[in-house]
């Protein structure tokens, strides 16, 4: 079964997308940006975009039935690898028990004022995974 998950950001509608996807014991959460989507401000700071970004990936997986506990991969997506260093607290802090496989990209993002985008992908806890033996 698949099912959808959106944060109503004017985004999704426009581009025709899903802020999450849940399929086969699997999360999918989209690229996420900065902003705060109750106010649609995006702060200046790498670091609180950072923090924005996982309040808003955050709240799809807790839609899903997973948590930031749960991710299993993560990619970080920045214009400036300057900036990389300034998020490190904030994901060291977030990803403490999780320590999903990552990886951090450059490249350009949509608007001038994004300076990060973070994508993650959840394993439900529930999903049925043998434990090892």
């Amino acid at each position: 079964m698949r099912r959808l998950i959106s944060t109503g950001s004017p985004f999704e509608a426009n581009i025709g997308y899903s802020r999450a996807v849940v399929c086969d014991g699997w999360v999918f959460v989209a690229g996420t940006t900065g902003y705060d989507y109750a106010t649609m401000v995006m702060p200046e700071s790498v670091a609180e975009q950072c923090r924005n970004a996982f309040a808003t990936i955050a709240d799809a997986l807790g839609e899903a039935g997973a948590s930031l506990d749960d991710v299993v991969r993560a990619r970080y997506i920045l214009p400036n690898p300057e900036d990389w260093p300034e998020c490190w607290p904030v994901t060291s802090s977030v990803f403490a028990k999780a320590r999903p496989a990552s990886t951090m990209l450059v490249a350009g993002l949509q608007e001038p004022e994004m300076k990060i985008e973070i994508e993650v992908t959840a394993r439900l806890p529930d999903a049925g995974l043998a434990a090892p033996a």
